[in-house]
């Protein structure tokens, strides 16, 4: 007679302190503005204490964007571009990560919402190990990185310069440094 096999699943919380979440666009085409979302949280899931992340329930406030500059964020607050006073939040839900190179790459795919908005994107992301930490906490790193093109979620503001192209590109690179923190929750 076969055993079942037991599948246990890990929830995993972000440690704040220790993580960032950011953004950068090109401006007038040469340069990069690059900013962070301030307010963010998540509940996260591994099976089996495995380093594959199984279920990812993120979100973060769209007003507490910051890229340096007051004037700038509020006009990114505005319904120019994420709304806030209708959508207050910017989501992420995932479906199970596909390993791609058997320990530290994934590539997660899932529904990003925004400015009322839903559609699907995928995002790379590399494993960085776990780690015990001096107080015992057991936590885990990872890097994750991809695009998007804001027109696709209602994100249009622009201006055409006098010499061609524009103020703002579409394309919009995100990246992410986040540190986990395992929970006591098993299923």
């Amino acid at each position: 007679m076969k055993t079942a096999e037991v599948t246990t699943k890990t929830k995993w919380v972000i440690d704040r302190a220790h993580s960032e979440i950011s953004f950068k666009v090109k401006h007038l085409m040469i340069t990069n503005v690059k900013g962070v979302f301030k307010e963010f949280d998540a509940s996260i899931y591994t099976t089996n204490d495995d380093s594959i992340l199984t279920d990812i329930d993120f979100h973060m406030k769209a007003g507490s964007v910051d890229t340096g500059d007051e004037k700038r964020d509020a006009h990114l607050r505005s319904a120019d571009f994420f709304n806030v006073e209708k959508n207050e939040k910017i989501t992420f839900s995932s479906t199970p990560c596909v390993n791609l190179d058997k320990d530290a790459v994934f590539e997660v795919e899932g529904d990003l919402t925004m400015n009322g908005i839903t559609r699907k994107i995928k995002l790379d992301v590399e494993f960085g190990g776990i780690m015990k930490d001096p107080w015992g906490n057991l936590k885990a790193g990872f890097a994750i990185t991809g695009k998007i093109n804001r027109k696709e979620w209602g994100l249009n503001w622009n201006a055409a310069l006098e010499t061609g192209g524009v103020l703002v590109s579409d394309e919009v690179r995100i990246s992410c440094d986040v540190q986990l923190i395992k929970q006591a929750f098993q299923s």
